[in-house]
């Protein structure tokens, strides 16, 4: 199955997973893309009876379904394991089947037909209700559970055919409701949404142990990772085998059953409480607001956020007055350019404090429960602590690894700091402010040095950054480096009006896949920006199963008919997530879990983290017009270039602490955590500026508490950092950042192959060594130490 994304976005982002997984999700600045999932269940296209139950699913369900289940009873009791098992056994089981077959059959339930429609089927959105879920999900688990006894009791020896092979080739109808449902979570959440989803969390969860606890499906994973034949298997063969056995052994399937059991007891609970965590957050996103009532207070603000604001202000009925929203496409660029301070302390504190208010949307009890069980988890699975447990698989491997890297980076951006802290100290004082400059201050003072120090007012780039000429520069820089064409199309269904489809198309023609772009904030939409799979690339039979992949933001939409403006910052972001959809858009693999951005999550953010660099490449520049039409200054795009390096100190240490703060965290073992007071005690024991907060704090951590993709594994932003700038200097070296030698390398050994193979052998073929953190270092402007 292509990945089983439990609740998840991305991420991605990040949702409610209870297991280890290694999907992406990712983030740009906000949010992971599908970060959890599960490639388990398993059958064989190959199996003609099985087949029936992908193919059609709406149609002459009776009659199809009766063979099946015939069929699929004498295989299993025919098995030598099924065999030496009680009549009871058999009785249970096939009433199991029965009751799945029969589900499917009496099911009309449009969320479990086959995709259908051009592009080799595409979500049916216009199809969708929320009130179908909650069956279409049940009846999508009882087929899957099907498949997975017709693997395991399978009475043929262990082969990668009819295991692993129907392992990855399985789950047709489970990941479509489970992609359709996660879109809805993330992109649509109403209060009967939220309600399937706090009922099925924990049910989710309790099915993928089931899974993964399954032990005969386990001991032919086991046979085949283990035997002798494996080096007979292609590489990619291989890699599965091991991905498979990894993810059964770290998840328990070794443990014993009392060991089993509480497993699956905590997942369920900490599912829940994932989910919980998630909702709270929304709610005090969308339950909160600055308001604005005099139009003197909109002094200096820019014309796309005051227009914004009013929108705001007339959705939630508020006439004459204006509402900064509180996301970060509305509460940052507020916090950039207004002159009231009191106004600016107040929207700090609004954005700062979601999930940590005096209500019932606090989630610092439940950040407390969520370590407990994580801590416990982990010991039961053999580790000392969450973090060496989930660091397994990854690039670093072990915490301290990790570690060592974030603070070789904390130590020269917290210097940094100190220095910008002054410029903009000195700049209060000229003013005779007669105050110490305190967090809420410090994007409108840096703002002012950078006038200052650069003569450039990134007010004045703005109106050169349309959202859709980022969209074209950013279609440029991706055809430039890999071929790709988009075309727009409006021959398929989307789940919101102002939504674009594009389909994109090869160098030589031929159809790649389809990318889904929903650009703007609306209420039931989690906040930052994403990118994520409908559908999985791979193939099958011989055929290429194209990919169908998102991204989301949340920007603030203009007014009707007019362009719609973003920051700088907010098109940082923009080409950050699409270096995750040209990452899947490059997938060329066979395996669905190992596709696209399947891959470590100290790897995942390197693809778009380095595509980041191509927005200030000179050829994507020229790209950015006014309304008039009327290009980028050249003035103005050399002080863009001379100012590169300007607040670096910033950006890196309230993304360090957040990432140090996540590992210190879960390296905290059998501790009970107060949120509040480790969070203040260990940004203290840093020496965290008191100028500065965490990007993400605690209570509204995300990443790493609405489901564990990003939990102890934050500071892959940094890792993929060393890794995106050393990359880049490639290109730069061999004489420019669009050299087609060094583009065709990284595509083949970094974009297109997923992860058939270890993203560090990879790298070090790619870059001929293994990474250094020099280029990281002074791509930030920090001096490069000889350690």
């Amino acid at each position: 199955m292509p990945g089983y994304h439990l609740l998840s976005d991305q991420s991605g982002d990040p949702r409610g997973a209870a297991h280890k997984h290694w999907g992406v999700h990712a983030v740009g600045f906000e949010i992971a893309v599908r970060a959890d999932r599960i490639e388990a269940g398993g059958v064989r296209r190959d199996i003609a009876e099985a087949k029936i139950v992908h193919r059609d699913i709406h149609h002459a369900f009776s009659l199809f379904f009766f063979v099946n289940f015939f069929y699929s009873y004498v295989l299993i009791t025919s098995s030598a394991l099924f065999n030496r098992g009680s009549l009871m056994k058999k009785i249970l089981l096939a009433v199991t089947l029965l009751t799945c077959m029969n589900a499917l059959a009496e099911n009309k339930n449009p969320l479990l037909e086959k995709w259908t429609g051009p592009y080799g089927g595409v979500p049916p959105f216009d199809k969708v209700k929320p009130a179908d879920f909650k069956s279409a999900l049940e009846a999508a688990m009882l087929e899957l559970r099907r498949e997975i006894e017709l693997i395991a009791e399978n009475p043929s020896p262990p082969s990668f055919a009819n295991t692993l092979e129907a392992l990855d080739h399985s789950g047709e109808v489970f990941d479509r409701v489970e992609s359709l449902f996660s879109v809805w979570r993330s992109n649509l959440s109403s209060p009967d949404v939220q309600a399937i989803e706090k009922e099925m969390a924990p049910k989710l969860a309790a099915f993928e142990d089931e899974i993964i606890q399954n032990a005969r499906l386990f001991k032919r994973i086991d046979a085949i990772y283990n035997s002798p034949e494996k080096n007979k298997l292609t590489a990619e063969q291989q890699r599965l085998a091991w991905f498979q056995e990894t993810r059964f052994v770290l998840n328990g399937a070794r443990l014993n059953d009392t060991q089993k059991k509480r497993v699956a007891a905590i997942n369920q609970r900490l599912a829940a409480l994932s989910t919980q965590f998630d909702q709270n957050e929304l709610a005090d996103e969308e339950g909160d607001y600055l308001a604005i009532e005099s139009a003197t207070d909109l002094k200096n603000l820019p014309q796309s956020l005051i227009d914004g604001a009013a929108g705001e202000a007339e959705r939630r009925k508020m006439p004459g007055k204006w509402l900064i929203a509180n996301t970060r496409s509305s509460m940052e660029p507020f916090l950039t350019y207004s002159p009231n301070r009191s106004l600016r302390e107040r929207a700090f504190r609004i954005w700062t404090s979601r999930g940590d208010n005096d209500n019932a949307h606090n989630n610092n009890k439940i950040v407390t429960e969520i370590l407990k069980l994580r801590q416990e988890r982990s010991k039961l699975l053999g580790f000392s602590t969450y973090a060496h447990w989930h660091l397994t698989d990854a690039m670093a491997k072990d915490p301290q690894v990790a570690m060592d890297l974030m603070l070789r980076v904390w130590k020269p951006a917290v210097a940094q700091v100190r220095r910008e802290v002054a410029d903009m100290q000195a700049v209060v004082d000229a003013e005779k402010g007669g105050f110490k400059i305190q967090p809420w201050d410090y994007r409108y003072y840096a703002e002012k040095v950078r006038k200052a120090r650069y003569d450039l007012d990134f007010d004045a780039v703005k109106p050169y950054l349309q959202l859709e000429n980022i969209r074209k520069a950013m279609f440029w820089s991706a055809e430039k480096l890999f071929g790709f064409k988009f075309v727009r199309i409006k021959d398929v269904p989307t789940y919101q009006k102002d939504m674009s489809v594009y389909k994109v198309l090869s160098a030589s023609g031929a159809f790649v896949g389809l990318w889904y772009f929903d650009p703007y904030a609306r209420p039931g939409k989690t906040s930052g920006a994403s990118m994520g799979n409908y559908r999985e690339q791979y193939k099958e039979a011989g055929k290429n199963i194209t990919p169908l992949i998102y991204n989301k933001t949340n920007f603030i939409p203009g007014k009707p008919g007019e362009p719609v403006y973003i920051s700088w910052d907010d098109a940082v972001t923009m080409f950050h997530e699409f270096g995750h959809t040209l990452n899947g858009l490059s997938s060329n693999v066979t395996y669905k879990a190992l596709s696209g951005a399947n891959t470590p999550r100290d790897f995942v953010e390197f693809p778009s983290q380095m595509n980041e660099n191509y927005l200030r490449t000179p050829e994507v520049l020229k790209f950015l017009t006014n309304a008039q039409g009327q290009p980028l200054p050249k003035a103005l795009i050399e002080k863009i270039d001379r100012a590169k390096t300007f607040n670096a100190g910033f950006s890196t240490v309230e993304l360090l602490a957040s990432a140090i703060v996540d590992m210190k965290l879960h390296l905290a073992g059998d501790k009970e955590i107060d949120p509040k007071a480790f969070e203040k005690t260990t940004l203290q024991d840093l020496g965290m500026p008191s100028e500065i907060v965490m990007r993400h704090r605690i209570p509204h951590f995300g990443h790493i508490f609405s489901g564990e993709g990003y939990a102890a594994g934050y500071y892959g932003y940094v890792w993929s950092q060393v890794l995106d700038y050393d990359a880049f200097e490639a290109f730069t070296e061999a004489g420019g950042a669009y050299n087609k030698a060094v583009a065709k390398r990284y595509h083949d050994l970094i974009m297109s192959v997923g992860n058939t193979a270890d993203p560090a052998e990879n790298y070090r073929k790619f870059r001929g060594r293994d990474p250094k953190a020099d280029a990281l270092l002074r791509a930030r402007g920090f001096p490069v130490s000889t350690q």
